[in-house]
């Protein structure tokens, strides 16, 4: 019986999996996406589901506890870098294509994934692209609720 009374002191950390509702909201209270309302989502710590910095200020948390966090871009989705705008030439897209400001664009990237790109600027011969990500120089607020801290199972 002493399981019960240690899983419930178990607190986000390595090795364990993470049952949570969360809000991703922009400092002007732009709503980026949430689960609150709904079922919590599960994951464990280090598989890729959250961005390394959100994932550590899950670090210590316990079941029941909510936290909001301020995400700086560096923890968050980078600043904005110059070389990820690039300028492509008019004949490379899809002459049926309406291109046009603001318009996303899915390209291939050298691994063969897809790698979203926004238009920020056409001509007649040039189409302007930014490929960071759209969220990329915002601070981000993160709400978590933690329901739940088990061991992750190991596959």
């Amino acid at each position: 019986m002493m399981t019960n009374s240690n899983e419930s002191e178990v607190g986000v950390g390595e090795g364990t999996r993470v049952f949570l509702n969360f809000a991703l909201t922009l400092e002007d209270g732009a709503e980026i996406d949430s689960n609150f309302g709904g079922d919590p989502v599960d994951f464990a710590i280090g598989d890729g589901s959250l961005l390394p910095g959100f994932e550590r200020l899950l670090f210590g948390m316990q079941p029941g506890q909510r936290q909001l966090f301020s995400v700086s871009p560096e923890e968050a989705f980078g600043q904005p870098n110059d070389n990820n705008i690039q300028v492509i030439k008019r004949d490379q897209f899809d002459q049926d294509l309406a291109l046009e400001v603001g318009l996303v664009c899915s390209f291939a990237d050298a691994a063969g994934g897809e790698l979203p790109g926004l238009v920020v600027a056409v001509d007649d011969s040039e189409v302007t692209v930014d490929f960071n990500h759209p969220l990329a120089g915002r601070t981000i607020l993160f709400d978590v609720l933690v329901h739940r801290v088990e061991p992750a199972e190991l596959h």
